[in-house]
């Protein structure tokens, strides 16, 4: 209990240390007449109370007011992300301005552009809010992806698969996504159907229920799962066992192998690359995922949650590896963070002696809210590639 009452404190003075640089650097700035100053003060007290809130309300059984909480909590923590870094973009510009001013001794910093740009701040913040809201209502699209394969059957140039990644089935995301996305995929009549982790956010007596939808999934060889960085913070072999009743095949440094008009399809997954910090058994094993396989099957796939699972699986025999995690960065600036920790943020790429495909993913995680890197449902066919890569 003490250990808890620390962690609700915490939140709370990180949330009004966060909103109180934003009041200070653009409050007295900003102009009165046209009731901004007031509009922004009022928002700010608000986020301060409901940003903690949402978290901490996201622990416990859903009610309709913890519904509510946690979906204007959560509003606020995508505005507040925007107005922080873009106050702070404000200062660092301020500063150089203030620097220059000294070195050329002339003025640049007057009232009236002090008012515009922080202005510019609040309107820009609640615009890219608001967009990146619209984004997450309209929900996934199907970004058809081509991958060239060298010396691919003939016959594997129909092969057709849906992937899935990072829905994070949790605080705002329900039942009710999940049954749009499984239809969405079911209308793609696809060969298989790949879930590249992040599956959930929360345990399995809370949300067990809002998953039942994956059992619908049609494809002709099934659907197939690995495990994200998610499903070990919410007890990832509770999570397992579920999926299993889902008719779901869960791929634990392992392969299955399928039939594609006569020809063979290696679908290989890892766990999470953290995995091991967790479940020690369960550490991620790209070479032993794929011991084993058919050397004659034309097509091999490796599934893996992050990225950074490419300097593992370079030596494994995959043909291409599938994954999630980043979101894309979600939202800007975060994208620009991504590199720090992993090799690609999106899209289709070569890396010594393979591809890699990286999802945007076709949920999100925390604030309801994507700019610059709308959710995917990605429909994947391989190509033959005549010239080597």
């Amino acid at each position: 209990m003490r250990r808890t009452s620390k962690l609700i404190l915490a939140l709370y003075a990180l949330s009004a240390i966060m909103h109180f640089y934003v009041a200070m650097r653009l409050l007295p700035d900003l102009p009165v007449a046209t009731g901004i100053k007031v509009s922004l003060g009022i928002v700010l007290v608000a986020s301060t109370l409901l940003i903690p809130a949402a978290m901490i309300q996201s622990r416990k059984q859903h009610s309709l007011i913890n519904t509510l909480i946690i979906w204007c909590g959560l509003i606020f923590m995508g505005l507040l992300s925007s107005q922080f870094v873009f106050t702070l973009v404000r200062d660092l510009l301020l500063l150089t301005l203030h620097l220059a001013e000294q070195i050329a001794h002339l003025d640049f910093l007057s009232p009236n552009w002090l008012s515009v740009s922080a202005s510019a701040v609040v309107l820009a913040s609640l615009a890219i809010t608001g967009v990146g809201f619209l984004s997450i209502v309209s929900g996934p699209a199907v970004v058809k992806v081509e991958i060239p394969i060298q010396d691919l059957p003939a016959e594997l140039e129909s092969f057709r698969l849906a992937q899935l990644s990072d829905i994070h089935i949790g605080p705002t995301i329900k039942r009710r996504f999940l049954q749009k996305v499984v239809a969405r995929v079911n209308e793609l009549a696809v060969d298989a159907v790949v879930i590249t982790g992040d599956l959930v956010d929360g345990r399995v007596h809370h949300l067990g229920q809002e998953t039942q939808a994956l059992a619908q999934l049609k494809s002709a060889a099934g659907t197939f799962f690995v495990t994200g960085n998610h499903e070990y913070y919410w007890h990832a072999e509770e999570w397992v066992a579920l999926l299993k009743t889902l008719n779901i095949r869960i791929l634990m440094n392992e392969h299955a192998v399928i039939s594609h008009q006569g020809k063979q399809v290696v679908i290989a997954g890892v766990a999470d690359y953290s995995a091991h910090q967790f479940i020690a058994q369960h550490r991620s094993d790209p070479e032993r995922a794929l011991r084993h396989a058919p050397a004659t099957a034309g097509l091999k796939i490796l599934l893996a949650h992050q990225p950074r699972s490419i300097f593992q699986a370079r030596e494994s025999g995959a043909h291409v590896q599938l994954s999630g995690h980043t979101h894309g960065g979600q939202f800007w600036p975060w994208n620009h963070f991504v590199p720090l920790q992993q090799p690609f943020t999106s899209g289709l790429h070569w890396f010594e002696t393979m591809w890699i495909y990286v999802s945007r993913g076709t949920g999100y995680w925390g604030p309801p809210k994507r700019f610059g890197a709308p959710a995917e449902i990605t429909l994947i066919r391989f190509v033959r590639a005549e010239l080597q890569q």
